[in-house]
């Protein structure tokens, strides 16, 4: 779910490093007392944005001026390309100054619907490894089912996520983003405790609902939202703000759009195992990779605000080289799995879907990760996440999965 689940992944984020999927991690999660999120808000009603320094407006100002004359494409296929209105509502454009743009827009831009994308396909993915979801026979409840997942998963929590990360990010924003919402002064700090609330309030109604139309003795879906919920917290927010910290941050991230929302969707319609949990955690590392390809174009906001991003701590060079090793190494891992527990077909198709991965590599991402980043993502990661898909079925197919 959102909170089990990410992650098509560019298209899912922005040049500043995002929040953990709630339930993607939401699996995009444990549970500390939900209150003090929820009190850890108040602040938000009362406190404005900082204002930055004038040499800091004017490095914005010229960034907003170049960002505005991109073209943004990204793992959806361009979705919305040329389209500025839908580019923005989905979170792949920032509003130019001189927009005026409805609040509602503003709002939903807030919650980055494009970060939606890999969290709901994490619930499919294990929706497909329960081997108990079925098209036509559970017509219409199953997919009725696996839609409230998806729903929780993506515009609930990932959206509750996104929406308190902008929050915690503000400042970092201002001197990448400047005219995202809070920076630009669009949306206030009410607005952002309505939201974040109302969301976390939803996604956990359909959650236990979820739980009792299945018939779980155990809340597992309610556990895994308030798992995801209390993780993307602690991404975000001080005192622990675990994006702060690369390894931690990225790690968090990876396992939010991939283990999560696979989590999620299978044990709403089978058994999650341990095994599965320990493969989809070390498929996460994969999505760790993914997570430090969006930090190389935040390196400068990063390194002035003291975050401990890869890119930053280890520079350009090395760092990209961690990325693509992360990226490969943990694909080909899931691969040898596959061929160890006898889906030997499962296992070539994989390594056929990260060929094209290592092209892009080569091609795009190590010549320069900052210019072609979009471009690397744009054309590998559709493959990546095709090949998360084929796991989900060779462990559907495997009886013993």
């Amino acid at each position: 779910m959102a909170s089990t689940m990410s992650t098509t992944f560019k298209a899912c984020s922005s040049t500043v490093r995002r929040p953990p999927s709630t339930l993607a991690r939401g699996a995009h999660l444990p549970a500390r007392s939900l209150c003090k999120p929820l009190i850890s808000l108040k602040p938000l009603i009362r406190r404005g944005v900082r204002r930055d320094s004038s040499s800091r407006r004017r490095l914005v100002s010229a960034r907003a001026a170049q960002e505005s004359d991109e073209e943004v494409s990204g793992v959806v296929g361009g979705l919305g390309k040329g389209n500025a209105n839908v580019q923005r509502i989905l979170g792949f454009r920032q509003t130019d100054g001189a927009e005026e743009v409805p609040k509602w827009q503003v709002m939903v831009q807030l919650s980055k619907p494009g970060t939606w994308v890999p969290v709901v396909w994490g619930v499919l993915c294990g929706a497909a490894a329960s081997g108990n979801f079925h098209w036509i026979e559970g017509f219409p409840r199953d997919v009725s089912q696996s839609l409230a997942c998806m729903i929780l998963s993506g515009p609930c929590l990932t959206g509750f996520t996104q929406t308190i990360n902008d929050w915690y990010d503000r400042e970092i924003d201002a001197i990448n983003e400047p005219n995202r919402p809070i920076p630009s002064g669009r949306v206030t700090g009410t607005d952002v405790a309505i939201q974040a609330i109302g969301l976390l309030v939803l996604g956990f109604t359909i959650a236990i609902n979820l739980d009792q139309a299945r018939g779980h003795e155990f809340p597992t879906l309610t556990c895994i939202a308030i798992f995801g919920t209390i993780i993307s917290y602690m991404y975000s927010a001080p005192p622990f703000k675990l994006k702060a910290n690369g390894w931690q941050g990225t790690y968090a991230l990876g396992a939010s759009y991939i283990a999560l929302p696979w989590w999620a969707g299978q044990a709403l319609f089978g058994e999650l195992t341990l095994e599965i949990m320990l493969v989809t955690l070390m498929y996460s590392v994969a999505g760790l990779g993914i997570a430090i390809v969006n930090d190389f174009k935040s390196i400068e906001g990063d390194r002035e605000l003291g975050l401990k991003s890869l890119p930053v701590q280890f520079g350009v060079d090395t760092a990209k080289y961690i990325t693509v090793g992360t990226i490969d190494g943990f694909q080909l891992l899931v691969a040898a799995w596959l061929f160890g527990i006898g889906e030997k077909w499962y296992g070539l198709a994989l390594l056929g879907l990260i060929v094209p991965q290592v092209v892009a590599q080569i091609r795009y991402f190590i010549p320069d990760p900052i210019k072609n980043d979009v471009k690397y993502q744009a054309s590998a990661q559709p493959f990546l996440v095709l090949g998360i898909l084929t796991t989900a079925f060779a462990v559907g197919h495997n009886p013993y999965h």
